[in-house]
């Protein structure tokens, strides 16, 4: 695909969770985006803000233009927010923890980019999901992300056996995310749906 050489290209720019220092984990070349980028678009400002100033403490923050895209966003506006990058600007969107567009809304930006043949970089950083399959010792040939499984908890318990029956069938490790508030939950209604499937597969 050609790009248009008038347009700003567009960074995905991985971000940690928690407090890890960006800098220990996060290679020079994303420290380096961020310090010549001044327009993005991310999912709350006061922790991208934040993010920024530990990537580059010497950044002016009120040179900053920060659009917001979150589950609350208007699907219609989101032609608007790459309207800085057919101006010629480049544009930073940033993930509130991990990976730009991966179970991230940036990916309805970054498809919106696609069709306005607007460039794309997607920069190097620590994937939870990648870094989870390569220390659980589970199938690394063949595996499956499931993003975030249903609130409800019978939905939940039922999507559970159904990703532990294709698991079984198809020699597939299943991944999938939680919020940090609804985890001791999840884990709990894991533990207890897996361990009861296990005790009748060892009765058959």
């Amino acid at each position: 695909m050609n790009h248009s050489p008038n347009k700003g290209t567009i960074y995905l720019i991985p971000t940690t969770l928690g407090d890890t220092n960006p800098l220990e984990v996060l290679p020079l070349s994303v420290k380096k985006i961020v310090e010549q980028v001044n327009f993005y678009i991310v999912e709350n400002e006061k922790s991208a803000r934040a993010f920024i100033k530990s990537i580059s403490p010497g950044k002016s923050q009120p040179k900053l233009h920060i659009s917001l895209l979150n589950k609350f966003t208007d699907p219609l506006e989101i032609p608007d927010l790459i309207d800085p990058c057919l101006e010629g600007h480049d544009v930073g969107i940033l993930s509130e923890a991990g990976c730009p567009g991966i179970a991230d809304p940036g990916a309805e930006v970054i498809k919106y980019a696609h069709q306005k043949n607007v460039k794309v970089v997607p920069l190097v950083g620590p994937s939870s999901i990648l870094l989870a399959m390569m220390a659980s010792g589970l199938n690394g040939q063949s595996f499956a992300f499931n993003g975030y499984l249903p609130i409800d908890k019978d939905l939940r318990k039922k999507e559970i056996k159904r990703l532990e029956k294709l698991s079984l069938d198809a020699n597939q490790t299943q991944l999938f995310i939680e919020t940090p508030y609804r985890n001791d939950g999840f884990l709990s209604d894991l533990i207890s749906t897996l361990i009861k499937a296990y005790k009748n597969l060892c009765c058959l």
